[in-house]
């Protein structure tokens, strides 16, 4: 190939037009453009969203879940799951890198894409035969393919590799919490996380304590979350709630922040039917940060005009500067946070 698209259009196969993540199909030709890098796969993190899906729709039947994975990346030439449109992230080994590439890689170095699936030429040779179907980690073998506009990260050598996988897959969460946290106008931001027992939503609950906020509220589903994180030191207070009930949300979080709500809400739960309730639970003036793939954005947007509710929401894109290294540095400074991650990644899906 010669120099191609920086953003990866001449890898869209259908429909012509077409950016990668919107793509129908993508071309995952392992012979790459001037200013593409080529990545030895060796581990795919589904989104959480995506994966729940999949282990849902099969019944928790592996096998099922492998062949459909399988069957979506052989099909569109990428991990883009048709129903929640969302993908995840991977791990590898560079093994090829264009003379015009800015991405400033070399080959032999270990790295995670920062860069959704979704968008990410993709061609697995193993049959996935190392996964058993039940874990949103997956070993592969195969190959992946970078643009001009894409975004990998060296992992660190001071975490195991599983690890890092599941903190720079969330990594643009806490980057976002930090910003919208810190541009409040005054010092006594209460920051609300909902799914805060999860990858990204620990992650935020850090990154909101590291940007000052006055009270950081965690909502869980389960007292068995609730009791993951207390000793901590991540929240202030923790209150068990379905984040799907709008009305028993709302009254959960006002009861736990003194009768008001939060200045900041932040959506990490990867179940759909969050939304109104993260609305109801956010202070008038206040912000909602819909960090989750499972989000449905027009049930936001007209549930927020329903309820005449004066709120700010933002879409947690997954890219803020210098997000990957912030989120190591949460997990690097708080020796708790690393002890959820390493727990999570070494335990069964339905135990978490």
């Amino acid at each position: 190939m010669s120099t191609g698209s920086p953003v990866g259009s001449h890898r869209v196969v259908n429909p012509a037009g077409a950016l990668p993540q919107a793509a129908e199909r993508l071309d995952p030709d392992p012979e790459i453009a001037d200013d593409e890098v080529r990545i030895a796969i060796e581990r795919l993190n589904l989104d959480a969203a995506s994966f729940r899906q999949l282990r849902t729709a099969h019944g928790g039947d592996g096998a099922a879940v492998r062949a459909e994975v399988l069957d979506i990346v052989q099909r569109r030439g990428k991990m883009h799951n048709p129903v929640t449109g969302s993908g995840g992230m991977l791990i590898g080994t560079v093994d090829a890198v264009g003379p015009r590439s800015p991405l400033g890689l070399k080959v032999g170095q270990k790295v995670a894409t920062l860069v959704s699936l979704t968008l990410t030429p993709l061609r697995i040779t193993d049959g996935l035969a190392a996964w058993d179907g039940a874990s949103e980690q997956v070993p592969a073998e195969g190959h992946a393919i970078l643009f001009g506009r894409s975004i990998a990260a060296v992992l660190p050598a001071d975490l195991p590799e599983p690890v890092a996988l599941a903190v720079l897959d969330v990594c643009g969460a806490p980057a976002l919490v930090r910003r919208v946290v810190a541009r409040r106008p005054h010092a006594a931001t209460t920051v609300a996380v909902l799914g805060a027992a999860g990858k990204s939503g620990s992650l935020s609950l850090a990154a909101a304590r590291d940007a000052h906020a006055a009270t950081v509220l965690a909502v869980v589903r389960t007292e068995d979350e609730a009791a993951r994180l207390r000793g901590t030191g991540l929240a202030d207070r923790i209150t068990v709630a379905d984040a799907t009930d709008p009305l028993g949300l709302a009254e959960a979080v006002t009861a736990a922040l003194d009768g008001r709500g939060a200045d900041v809400t932040v959506v990490c739960v990867d179940v759909p039917g969050c939304e109104h309730g993260a609305i109801l639970a956010t202070a008038t003036g206040g912000t909602v940060v819909f960090f989750s793939m499972a989000t449905s954005f027009p049930a936001a947007a007209l549930g927020a005009e329903g309820l005449a509710a004066d709120v700010e929401m933002l879409i947690g894109n997954g890219y803020v500067p210098g997000h990957a290294d912030y989120a190591l540095h949460l997990v690097d400074s708080h020796p708790a946070l690393a002890e959820l991650f390493t727990t999570r990644v070494g335990e069964p899906e339905e135990a978490r």
